[in-house]
């Protein structure tokens, strides 16, 4: 007996559907921030029901839970910017500087700009006025820019409160929309996904920051002057697959090499590739308790994400196709596998 699509295309369902669309249209803009609120949800939420379990203040609670999750990484990007302020102060003030100003100089003075005083003022004149648009131009991006940052931020902080407090009705809400003989499969892809989430957070995130510990300490006793700065540096750059901690013991094994301080160059070699060889230990270990997931799809979330999302798409890539692949996977199981 053949189905009729008109028997399921009411009135209702194609109201729903046109409205589903053009809610769809509005929220696209932020749909990244709204994905990533759900996500920092579902890690704030057990600790702000811990929280709530001893204040009795469900929003107070919620609150006090995001600002502990979020003053590490105030803190962390507070750090990575003194660190950067202060070596491009000391920079300056180096006689490096000096000889990059002579270079500058004397790069000036091959110029063809004429010894002609007028052609001179002219060149001149006309490099201000080139940069002053420049300099009007970029503002004016900046404060767009600015503003749209403004506005992502408020809707995530948003997201996350909203989340933590009614995530369990969001499920409930859509879970009365799937018939009776599928709440088995999405109450089981839930799971799925939830499996997906800790995998990620856990052996991604903690690996590096365990990786970043190590570069820590290693860089430091090594003698480096920005020692903890550079294992901050080599802690961000494992969360990005084809990067890891590589760039960072390479250059210093380079500028070493360069230095004449060849014992230590060898040394933060072997330091470097310590780094890279517990990577594919600790990543392993963390992430088989929770799901198992193809490290291409992993790996092709970490490159695309940024692509589609910007910055924000190296939490959100991997974590969507993860997703995908569990909701798929459930799927497999529930359906295919078991009815064979």
């Amino acid at each position: 007996m053949g189905i009729d699509i008109k028997d399921y295309l009411t009135p209702q369902i194609l109201l729903i559907i046109f409205l589903l669309l053009i809610s769809l249209m509005f929220i696209f803009p932020v749909l990244n921030m709204i994905i990533l609120g759900a996500i920092l949800a579902y890690a704030i939420r057990p600790l702000a029901f811990k929280i709530e379990s001893k204040l009795k203040y469900s929003t107070v609670s919620i609150l006090l839970a995001m600002v502990i999750v979020l003053i590490p990484l105030i803190l962390l990007v507070g750090y990575i910017t003194f660190e950067v302020s202060s070596f491009t102060a000391s920079f300056l003030a180096s006689n490096s500087y000096v000889e990059v100003q002579d270079a500058i100089t004397q790069l000036i003075n091959y110029l063809p700009i004429g010894s002609n005083s007028g052609s001179i003022d002219s060149y001149i004149h006309s490099g201000l006025e080139q940069g002053t648009s420049y300099l009007l131009n970029y503002s004016v991006r900046f404060l767009s820019k600015f503003l749209n940052i403004t506005l992502d931020l408020f809707i995530l902080i948003c997201s996350v409160f909203y989340f933590v407090r009614d995530g369990g009705k969001c499920l409930e809400f859509i879970k009365d929309f799937v018939p009776d003989d599928s709440k088995e499969f999405f109450d089981r892809t839930i799971e799925e996904i939830k499996d997906v989430l800790r995998s990620i957070f856990y052996g991604h995130f903690l690996t590096s920051v365990i990786i970043g510990i190590f570069g820590c300490i290693g860089y430091s006793i090594l003698g480096y002057p920005y020692g903890i700065f550079l294992g901050v540096i080599t802690g961000i750059l494992q969360l990005i697959p084809i990067f890891g901690p590589w760039p960072i013991y390479w250059a210093l094994f380079f500028i070493d090499v360069v230095s004449g301080n060849y014992p230590r160059a060898i040394v933060v070699l072997i330091f470097g590739f310590f780094l890279s060889t517990i990577d594919m230990y600790i990543r392993p270990a963390l992430s088989s308790h929770y799901a198992h997931i193809h490290p291409l799809i992993l790996l092709i979330g970490f490159l695309s994400g940024p692509l589609v999302y910007g910055i924000v798409g190296f939490i959100v890539g991997p974590l969507i196709l993860g997703i995908t692949y569990a909701v798929l996977d459930s799927y497999r199981k529930e359906y295919l596998i078991g009815d064979e």
